[in-house]
């Protein structure tokens, strides 16, 4: 594992110790967890732009930009796409 050393100011830093109290996770899993949820948010950010030209094609069923975000393997199906 790599190591991290991040600089807080003090109004972040009791966010993040509210936050872990909360949780009742060690402070390096709760950073974990919070990477995770924004690579996702990200991944998802990604999805959308890659569908988003999808949206002018003409087929017979054009879900909307967010489910083809969710599942693109329903993309390829899309229209005969493989």
């Amino acid at each position: 594992m790599a190591r991290l050393d991040v600089r807080l100011d003090a109004e972040r830093h009791r966010w993040l110790e509210e936050f872990v109290e909360e949780r009742g996770a060690p402070i390096s899993e709760v950073v974990r967890r919070l990477i995770d949820y924004a690579h996702q948010d990200l991944v998802l950010v990604r999805r959308k732009q890659a569908v988003e030209p999808l949206k002018g094609l003409s087929v017979e069923y054009s879900p909307d930009p967010d489910t083809l975000s969710r599942d693109p393997e329903a993309a390829q199906e899309l229209g005969g796409l493989h």
